[in-house]
């Protein structure tokens, strides 16, 4: 049977080849984020900053390209964000220049390089990453390979998962990179925040190192994220509008069928939460 071709994005997608070059552009995974955390908070009303900018203030339920760090952020790298739970093919926001690819549409902002961070530089964007997990720590050469693909890279210890402040600490360091570049220079602005990762058991009150991690400290941690998302969706649409995407990469399991953790092929890792959205310029907490 001949392929589909597809025929654009979806109804109400926008089109990346307008977006890219007028918007500065802002990509936030929230490194190990379950989707069924996520969905319930939102619907509780308990994580209103990010809520206010989801569209219909729900998730989109997604599948992930990779059931941890490292593969997951490669895959969104090279244009593969998680897809669509519904049947495809689904047309992709961004595409490296590939003969047969079925998900490149009309829409989809199609860039020769080997990956979106370079694409993105020969457009002329400054890109800058905030690293938070150890796949970003630059401290070998494994943790070397993500950041090395940006033109500014940052990670401290303070940016970790074994720190309680780590999204605040992250959040101030990309202000301060925002601020530091010329008005005029665009912006491709890539966090990846660690606070949802295992150990987060310190993001719950009254919580101990011996009981561990659960789900109910995954929710803690993702309140934590909400408190202090405002200033960073602030800062990077400080200079222009700015077209952002916030995602995780994967979950995780605290129990499920006997399993505890990630990189398995079970449904509370692969499926994940899943927004885009644009926020206006000088758009505020």
């Amino acid at each position: 049977m001949p392929r589909p071709e597809p025929t654009g994005l979806r109804a109400g997608e926008p089109d990346m080849n307008r977006i890219v070059g007028s918007h500065d552009l802002l990509l936030v995974t929230l490194d190990t984020l379950r989707h069924d955390v996520a969905r319930e908070l939102a619907a509780e009303g308990a994580i209103p900053n990010l809520a206010r900018h989801l569209p219909g203030g729900r998730w989109e339920e997604r599948h992930s390209p990779g059931s941890f760090t490292y593969a997951s952020h490669q895959a969104f790298f090279a244009g593969f964000l998680p897809t669509p739970v519904t049947p495809g093919p689904h047309p992709r926001l961004f595409a490296a220049r590939f003969e047969g690819s079925e998900t490149t549409a009309p829409g989809t902002w199609v860039f020769d390089a080997p990956d979106l961070v370079t694409g993105l530089a020969r457009a002329e964007y400054h890109t800058v990453c905030v690293g938070g997990v150890g796949f970003f720590n630059k401290r070998g050469a494994l943790g070397s390979v993500l950041p090395g693909l940006f033109a500014e890279s940052h990670w401290e210890p303070e940016f970790s998962v074994a720190s309680p402040t780590s999204f605040e600490a992250q959040v101030a360091r990309a202000e301060e990179a925002v601020a530091a570049l010329p008005p005029g220079k665009r912006l491709f602005l890539f966090v990846n925040v660690s606070a949802l990762h295992q150990p987060n058991w310190f993001h719950l009150p009254g919580a101990t190192a011996g009981a561990g991690d659960s789900r109910a400290t995954h929710a803690a941690a993702l309140r934590y994220v909400d408190r202090h998302i405002g200033r960073l969706f602030a800062a990077a649409s400080s200079r222009r509008p700015c077209f952002t995407i916030v995602c995780s990469d994967h979950g995780t399991a605290y129990g499920e069928d006997g399993h505890t953790g990630h990189r398995i092929g079970h449904e509370v890792v692969w499926t994940v939460p899943y927004a885009h959205f644009t926020l206006d310029a000088c758009e505020t907490r």
